[in-house]
């Protein structure tokens, strides 16, 4: 069965994109590192970046199950001063 989650970026691999949100169909029982995997693969220059992902608005590992209408969202890693 096919589920379908939304994707957010923001900064620069919105820009990558041409997009802040597309929706990605993904087989059930994905991870997270699935969907994160799917988009570096249509979008491969965003592997220029150092990118960390969030499911749900909470950082992820890769780890979860992802289930029909979740968020993954994708953005740089920013380093404070």
């Amino acid at each position: 069965m096919i589920m379908q989650i939304k994707v957010l970026f923001f900064g620069a691999t919105a820009d990558i994109v041409g997009s802040r949100e597309l929706v990605l169909s993904l087989p059930e029982n994905s991870k997270a590192i699935d969907a994160f995997q799917k988009v570096i693969k249509e979008f491969p220059s965003l592997e220029k970046h150092k990118l960390l992902f969030a499911v749900n608005e909470e950082y992820s590992k890769g780890e979860e199950l992802l289930k029909e209408g979740d968020e993954l969202a994708i953005f740089t890693a920013v380093s404070g001063g």
